[in-house]
């Protein structure tokens, strides 16, 4: 078993609970976070555009599914990068981070590095990936883009299995497909479409016209094409370097 599935408690699905153990912030913490937010500029934080909701399961465990919600920054037109959180509520848990990469960039990646990658065209066209409360004609030429994009998810904290804190090492975290062990389970998608008051299949009907990649690349969504093998990361002793090399 690699470290980043050592359990530390019963499997749960996302949600608020399980809470970090810890204090009520207190005046002092509260005075200085309102002064921030007037002083400082948080330009980072301020570029995030959107806000998306999707699926995600473990690379190593594709039985293990999670609710995700992704806030999504535009560093430019081929590259995002998004701070993923279990739920949209002010309490969610902050459990990783993806990267968005197009076509393009993707077919410049090492054989080594696009195995760690997944595809996002199932997703948008399977109406798993859902951008709440925005019109679907609003936010269909951002569709049509990320349906020919790959994405590179670490999961830090795994709540779905009642860790209170983030510990372990990162989990790789693969896109839901239209096929058996990738598919995403049905009470998890009824719960998301409950709570947004939403329709899937509805969803999936009106992206029928979203035109699909000529070609998904086969190192990508790895395990589909050799038979069910996944990553994860494991902790080794290591030698540490003592002298920095500098040129």
């Amino acid at each position: 078993m690699a470290s980043s599935d050592k359990p530390t408690g019963p499997l749960r699905e996302s949600g608020l609970e399980p809470q970090p153990p810890g204090e009520k912030i207190g005046v002092a913490q509260q005075m200085l976070d309102k002064g921030a937010g007037m002083l400082q500029s948080l330009k980072p934080v301020k570029q995030i555009s959107h806000h998306a909701c999707s699926f995600a399961l473990y690379a190593h465990d594709l039985s293990r599914q999670i609710q995700t919600h992704h806030y999504v920054s535009r560093l430019n037109q081929d590259f995002l990068q998004c701070a993923v959180y279990d739920s949209d509520d002010s309490h969610a848990h902050l459990i990783g981070v993806e990267y968005i990469v197009s076509d393009q960039i993707f077919e410049t990646l090492s054989p080594d590095e696009q195995k760690l990658w997944h595809s996002h065209a199932y997703e948008v066209k399977s109406g798993l990936m859902v951008h709440p409360r925005i019109p679907e004609m609003v936010v269909k030429p951002e569709l049509e883009n990320l349906a020919k994009t790959y994405g590179k998810f670490w999961c830090t904290w795994q709540v779905d299995r009642g860790d209170k804190l983030p510990v372990g090492v990162p989990a790789l975290m693969m896109s839901p497909q239209a096929t058996g062990v990738g598919m995403v389970k049905e009470e998890l998608l009824q719960k998301r479409d409950e709570y947004y008051n939403i329709s899937t299949d509805a969803i999936k009907g009106s992206r029928v016209e979203i035109e699909e990649p000529e070609w998904i690349h086969p190192l990508a969504d790895y395990w589909k094409q050799h038979d069910g093998k996944g990553f994860a990361i494991d902790i080794v002793p290591t030698d540490m370097k003592l002298k920095a090399t500098f040129p």
